[in-house]
């Protein structure tokens, strides 16, 4: 018999030990099976996804054994063929470019900008701060809608080169030689959509004088205002300076965005009457918005950007400080004036307040004028006098109308009143501005209903006449307990009914 064909041997149980012969085809029957299992192992390994050095047999670029595969060898004739598909600034072929941008800005979208000289496109830096020391790092891109401020060190090895050559400590380089696009486009629709940057003010270039550095930009503020999908619609910007004598400078920059379309944007604070803690709304060329104070910063410093919504039915108070630049204390009065007031009351001073919570812009009887206690009121007596606001107090007259069982809290009247000192009396560069507001309730409770009347029994003029003729003696009724009961109960039947 082949030992080699038989699976397993089936021995008859005998007393004592096996004989030598059984032993010798045992023990070669147990080497076939051994390595009949180890030829299938090499097999299995073979075909699998992660080989192992144990596997013999299989050429190094063998497909089987998952390798990376060796790149193709480019040719002198074949490179015109790659470049063809290959070429340009990344390795994506021709088929696989990145589509269009959009028709409008989303958020966080970078904003694009125009250099008409180099007919270049960019996009607006807002620069922040990196690593342990907050180092400046200019290549970080605004973002649609992205209000914040960042702040960062700007270190100076030479610091008479970096005032006369680097351009991040003039003003003029933040506004000058290029423009925003209202939404991103191509180069080809360039010129349609540019939108310039106006600067509130104009600091000169930097000024080496001495050990000194002049009129070095400190902190860069942005306006942007925008409608919608229609884009960007304005940008300006405000400019602090300092004087750097050192080797470093801390510089700030701040985005802020508004809607000129808050009309359709802001919800209502009630309908119809306001909620008590929901946003005072205000008219301002035509448009609805919320009525603002000032906010100060973790420095005491009025923010530019920031600003506290007023609540309805709230009191509050601010206070910070504001600084003044010198280039408005050499400006006229009038211009000081201005720039106080838009502190005060914010860039689009309002000039109605809503009556009710859902007031529409375009229905005049649900609004009310503001009534206006300002500087030039007050300068009546000395016209050589140059009044600024230094306070404002805005007084909101409210009360319940309607049902008692449903009042609707509606807006009476209001008055800005300024408190203003004159300029000579001010003799600094930081000039503290402070801002009440106080409502006033003028609800008039009516009287409060009547209960209902109460019971006022009157009874007939002779009503006791038959009891006095009985008590009397007309009817005696003496020791008869039956008469005594009979009056008894005929009292009560009279008085129940």
């Amino acid at each position: 018999m082949d030992s080699s064909r038989i699976p397993f041997m089936i021995f008859p149980k005998t007393e004592g030990c096996l004989p030598s012969f059984h032993i010798v085809l045992l023990s070669e029957l147990v080497w076939k099976l051994t390595l009949s299992v180890k030829t299938e192992a090499k097999k299995a390994l073979s075909t699998s996804a992660f080989p192992t050095s144990s596997v013999t047999g299989l050429p190094p670029s063998s497909t089987q054994l998952n390798y990376f595969q060796q790149p193709q060898k480019i040719k002198k004739s074949d490179f015109s063929v790659f470049l063809a598909q290959y070429g340009g600034p990344s390795f994506i072929p021709s088929s696989q470019d990145q589509p269009s941008p959009f028709a409008f800005y989303r958020a966080g979208d970078p904003i694009q900008t125009y250099f008409a000289a180099s007919s270049v496109l960019s996009t607006l830096r807002q620069p922040v701060g990196m690593d342990a020391n907050g180092v400046c790092i200019d290549g970080n891109p605004a973002g649609f809608l992205v209000s914040k401020s960042t702040s960062c060190i700007r270190t100076f090895t030479n610091l008479s080169s970096s005032c006369a050559t680097d351009p991040a400590l003039d003003a003029a380089s933040y506004y000058r030689d290029f423009t925003i696009l209202k939404v991103p486009v191509n180069t080809t629709d360039v010129k349609l959509m540019q939108v310039s940057i106006a600067p509130v003010t104009q600091p000169g270039a930097p000024q080496m004088d001495g050990n000194t550095c002049h009129s070095v930009v400190h902190e860069v503020i942005y306006e942007i205002e925008f409608n919608g999908t229609h884009g960007i619609q304005s940008v300006s910007v405000q400019f602090k300076v300092t004087n750097v004598s050192g080797s470093s400078l801390q510089q700030r920059f701040t985005l802020h965005f508004w809607s000129g379309t808050s009309l359709y944007t802001l919800p209502r604070s009630g309908n119809p009457g306001y909620i008590i803690g929901a946003p005072l709304l205000s008219l301002n060329s035509g448009a609805r918005q919320h009525v603002t104070i000032l906010q100060s910063q973790g420095n005491g410093i009025c923010s530019q950007t920031l600003r506290y919504k007023v609540q309805f039915g709230m009191n509050v108070r601010t206070s910070c400080h504001f600084s003044i630049l010198q280039t408005m204390m050499d400006g006229s009065c009038s211009y000081l004036q201005e720039k106080l007031y838009q502190a005060l009351e914010g860039v689009s001073s309002p000039q109605a307040l809503a009556i009710t919570g859902s007031a529409q812009p375009t229905q005049t009887d649900q609004w009310t004028s503001i009534l206006m206690w300002n500087c030039s009121m007050q300068a009546a007596n000395c016209a050589s006098c140059c009044m600024i606001p230094v306070s404002l107090k805005i007084q909101v007259l409210w009360a319940k109308v309607g049902l008692q069982s449903n009042p609707q809290t509606q807006v009476l009247g209001a008055r800005y009143w300024y408190q203003c000192q004159s300029l000579k009396s001010l003799s600094m560069t930081m000039v503290p501005l402070t801002t009440v507001v106080a409502f006033t309730d003028m609800t008039e409770w009516p009287e409060s209903p009547r209960s209902q009347p109460s019971t006022y029994w009157k009874v007939p003029f002779d009503f006791f006449f038959p009891f006095k003729v009985a008590l009397s003696g007309g009817i005696s009724c003496q020791g008869d307990l039956a008469c005594a009961f009979l009056m008894t109960f005929m009292l009560f039947s009279i008085l129940s009914f």
